[in-house]
């Protein structure tokens, strides 16, 4: 058991070292693993939303055709997993001092994402017996990566309408949880779609894992060239304060 529990950790524990580590002032490791908690949590939360939307139709558990499988992926998942992590992040950051840099979104968000892939990969290689290597294999490569991705984006997003406040167009908000869902759904369709051609599935897949650490270099150069250009702002109007003020010649 010990064994197939760590199978199931170890691609998260990797990948939430990965993030923490790139932070220039890393978060107190305490509010770290209790987003990873909150992220757990998570994966109940999202069965309240789940479980109605199932009980009037929107999906099925066992999607048959390309259309099934759409639904499925988005109401199946992604638009309750993705709206459970981002209640989940808003509980933990609302009341939040240490949320001071823009890239402190992105390790919130990140542990309370990894928290629920943590849980749910525990579920599912349990759940494999005999197969459980296999499944933990699979889950490390995919699942998991996947889930680190949605929550870049919905940190990213997170951290602009924190940080920009009212000055935050409503466009900031609506991607908050829209991109999350849009990649999450498009992850699990193409999952599903393996039941129908693996090998187009296996290829998108590998396409789609290639985009979310792309995704996730790019967005967090893009907060460092953002807090950079604001530094550098903010010494060019500290430099110049002194020659406004001085005193007029006699």
């Amino acid at each position: 058991m010990l064994i197939i529990a760590l199978a199931a950790l170890l691609p998260v524990v990797i990948l939430m070292y990965y993030v923490y580590h790139k932070d220039f002032n890393p978060e107190p490791k305490n509010l770290v693993f209790k987003g990873f908690i909150y992220g757990a949590i998570a994966t109940f939360v999202s069965t309240l939303i789940s479980g109605p939307l199932m009980r009037m139709g929107f999906f099925t558990l066992e999607p048959h055709g390309a259309l099934e499988c759409l639904k499925t992926a988005f109401f199946g998942a992604a638009i309750p997993e993705e709206c459970a992590k981002l209640l989940m992040l808003w509980l933990l950051l609302r009341h939040c001092a240490e949320f001071d840099e823009r890239y402190d979104g992105i390790v919130y968000a990140v542990a309370v994402g990894l928290g629920f892939a943590a849980l749910e990969n525990i579920q599912y290689v349990i759940a494999a017996g005999a197969d459980w290597f296999h499944v933990s294999l699979s889950r490390a490569l995919f699942a998991v990566p996947g889930h680190f991705a949605f929550a870049v984006v919905m940190g990213y997003y997170y951290s602009l309408n924190h940080f920009y406040g009212d000055a935050a167009s409503a466009g900031t908000r609506v991607k908050m949880i829209l991109y999350p869902v849009l990649l999450h759904g498009t992850y699990d369709f193409i999952v599903f779609l393996s039941g129908l051609d693996t090998a187009v599935s296996g290829l998108l897949t590998l396409v789609f894992l290639w985009f979310c650490f792309r995704l996730f270099k790019s967005t967090r150069q893009r907060i460092l060239t953002t807090a950079g250009d604001e530094d550098l702002r903010a010494r060019i109007m500290r430099d110049s304060a002194p020659e406004d003020n001085l005193p007029d010649e006699q």
